[in-house]
């Protein structure tokens, strides 16, 4: 079981950016007046739009990636970064405004107050906000019913990518963490390692602008991928779980 004791836990906000320049600046001025003490960490995937141009102007960290790891390779180097630098908790925070900075202090109380050790913010426990399509809403429903029964942790929202995690996490996801579509395969890595985790409930927004990876075609690639993935963690990662 994965505990953990933390009093005004020194965070990180880790923002994965792939084309977002259009949306990182709403996305920054967001973050300043719902949590003006933020320090923030921008992952420049391999952008090919103006991303990386307009990094140094935006006043805060950036890591840009020599080449294209994808999202979870994106995520994997904040907590790496995370990790080295001795941060307490790391909030995922999306760079194309689709998150709500005013949910990062709930995400974050229950780590200070040593109840969970992963938070994940669920569009679904309130349904307000953007709820996303019906289609992806049944594949959300899938993967959540799938995780529930490969390790028991039962997690509605497990594709939601804003959520945040304890010190032991940031370890664990610093050396393991899934390179495609990662966020159903932390949840389980999560689940078979005995980790506390809750949901909270947050709104979202639609993507503010630029265009999401995700088409019907991938959509599609995705459910058949993650469903095959998870399946083979629960077998090899459950050896290796503690």
């Amino acid at each position: 079981m994965i505990t953990q004791k933390n009093e005004r836990m020194k965070t990180l906000i880790v923002i994965p950016a792939y084309n977002e320049a259009d949306n990182l600046p709403a996305v920054l001025a967001d973050l300043r007046r719902f949590y003006p003490e933020a320090e923030a960490l921008i992952v420049n995937d391999c952008s090919t739009d103006d991303t990386a141009a307009l990094l140094p102007s935006l006043g805060v960290d950036y890591l840009s990636l020599p080449v294209n790891l994808g999202i979870g390779g994106g995520v994997q180097a904040g907590y790496r970064y995370a990790l080295e630098r001795g941060y307490d908790a790391v909030v995922q925070f999306d760079g194309d405004g689709q998150h709500m900075a005013e949910y990062i202090c709930k995400l974050l109380e229950p780590l200070e107050a040593d109840q969970a050790d992963l938070v994940i913010g669920s569009r679904f426990l309130e349904r307000e906000g953007f709820q996303s399509s019906a289609m992806r809403r049944f594949g959300i429903r899938v993967l959540s019913g799938l995780i529930y029964s490969l390790c028991g942790l039962r997690v509605l929202d497990v594709t939601s990518g804003m959520r945040a995690a304890n010190r032991n996490m940031i370890t664990f996801f610093a050396n393991h963490y899934a390179q495609d579509y990662p966020e159903p395969e932390a949840l389980l890595s999560a689940g078979l390692r005995g980790a506390r985790v809750m949901e909270i409930p947050v709104r979202m927004r639609e993507r503010q602008g630029g265009k999401s990876s995700i088409n019907p075609l991938h959509a599609a690639y995705y459910m058949i991928k993650v469903t095959l993935a998870l399946l083979l963690s629960s077998v090899f990662g459950g050896k290796n779980a503690s």
